[in-house]
């Protein structure tokens, strides 16, 4: 099996990828995943961020991987899904999904949003998943239009820092075209993503408590929100894989 790379640049092409799998096979397609198919597309210049459960969705994987352009992006899926790994554990892969064109291509917003990694620090093959919970919230705005994403940035971010753990990443929707077709994505959208990380869950109920506590959130930010968002707020509860570097 390729071995991991040290530290690499934090992408600036991320995909936040949702597959609903046939009922009973998340753990199948887990164990071949972590088993198959990291190593092997870091080996081809991707960035395999973070895998996880979700907590609201038994046969649901999540997963990001990164990538360092939209050209570099085209370059390692044509190697890797034109390779002889996925040709020889695609299938089998395949065999446990029912969709997997739940794909969402952002792009960081923020510093410190690029998810600063090292595949090298990552846990061997049948590591125990880590005791970690990791929200990932959806923002939807109307198209063309940045405010939201730039209150996001300007006003949630700092008080998020000001009463709780730093925030992960703030990503919002990359309007490049997808030049892999063969992996469809998302579009005609305007999304954002605030990804979080806490202990465990409670942490994250505390934190969000004192966000709608802060005098800032609760006269401007989250005011202004509500004012530029299509739709309520969503929150991914997520529980981190064995291999996670996104813990």
């Amino acid at each position: 099996m390729p071995s991991s790379p040290g530290p690499v640049p934090p992408p600036a092409v991320v995909e936040l990828r949702r597959y609903t799998l046939r009922p009973g096979r998340r753990e199948e397609l887990i164990a071949l995943f972590e088993r198959e198919f990291t190593e092997t597309q870091e080996a081809v210049g991707m960035s395999v961020l973070g895998t996880f459960r979700d907590l609201d969705a038994p046969d649901r994987f999540v997963w990001l991987r990164g990538f360092a352009d939209m050209t570099a992006r085209h370059r390692a899926l044509t190697d890797f899904y034109g390779g002889p790994v996925w040709a020889e554990h695609g299938p089998r892969a395949n065999a446990t999904m029912a969709d997997s064109d739940d794909v969402l291509l952002l792009r960081p917003r923020a510093t410190g949003s690029g998810f600063p990694v090292s595949p090298a620090a990552r846990p061997p093959v049948g590591a125990p998943a880590p005791d970690r919970f990791v929200a990932a919230v959806l923002w939807s705005f109307p198209l063309g239009r940045d405010q939201g994403v730039e209150l996001l940035r300007d006003g949630l971010l700092p008080v998020l820092r000001a009463t709780g753990p730093e925030p992960l990443a703030l990503l919002s929707t990359e309007d490049a075209p997808n030049t892999f077709t063969r992996l469809p994505v998302r579009t005609g959208e305007n999304v954002a993503v605030v990804l979080l990380s806490y202990a465990d869950e409670d942490a994250h109920h505390r934190h969000a408590a004192a966000v709608r506590a802060h005098p800032l959130a609760r006269a401007e930010v989250l005011p202004g929100l509500a004012r530029e968002r299509t739709a309520p707020a969503r929150v991914l509860r997520l529980a981190p894989t064995g291999r996670s570097l996104i813990t």
